[in-house]
């Protein structure tokens, strides 16, 4: 996730304060992925440097207003033009411990696989009712968190195939006589 980008396309909007920030950030994303205020302002100091934003003075609190530059508003226009690049995919925690769990003695990976599915249909469970309290109330605010929670969805629905997928290869494996 590049808080780089969503920090410079929230000042898009309006010259703000990192507080300010956050909360926006989290508001618009449904608070699904936490910002760390240190975080944000270490982000900010960069884009600082780096001639994206520029200090403004302060609101008269002791808050540090941030505003675009121009270069940091072509740095959102590319952003949103481009595509997010996939040649890395991100580290995947349990496709790691799924496969260090099939090469470890002693393991449990059915028992894994389950513990996993169980987690990933409470999830899919609870995003699913959060997208139905949202819709049912839907104010235009709430499209960006409708957004947000339709990928977590998707993400836990293909998460839950892929543990399916991940035991049936396991039941070929070991129906090889290979343990």
């Amino acid at each position: 996730m590049s808080i780089r980008h969503s920090l410079l396309a929230l000042l898009h909007g309006q010259p703000r304060y990192g507080y300010e920030l956050r909360v926006e950030f989290e508001d618009r994303t449904g608070a699904a992925w936490p910002l760390n205020i240190g975080q944000v302002y270490t982000t900010l100091d960069r884009l600082e440097r780096d001639g994206l934003v520029t200090k403004e003075g302060d609101d008269g609190g002791g808050h540090v207003i941030y505003s675009l530059t121009e270069a940091g508003a072509e740095q959102v226009r590319t952003w949103f033009s481009g595509a997010v690049d996939r040649g890395n995919p991100p580290r995947n925690e349990i496709a790691i411990k799924l496969a260090l769990a099939v090469t470890m003695p002693g393991v449990d990976v059915s028992a894994v696989i389950q513990s996993q599915r169980e987690a990933s249909l409470r999830a899919l469970q609870e995003h699913t009712q959060s997208r139905k309290s949202v819709g049912a109330n839907q104010r235009p605010a709430d499209t960006a968190w409708l957004l947000v929670l339709d990928s977590l969805i998707f993400q836990a629905e293909a998460e839950v195939r892929w543990l399916d997928l991940c035991e049936a290869r396991m039941v070929q494996f070991q129906a090889g006589g290979n343990q």
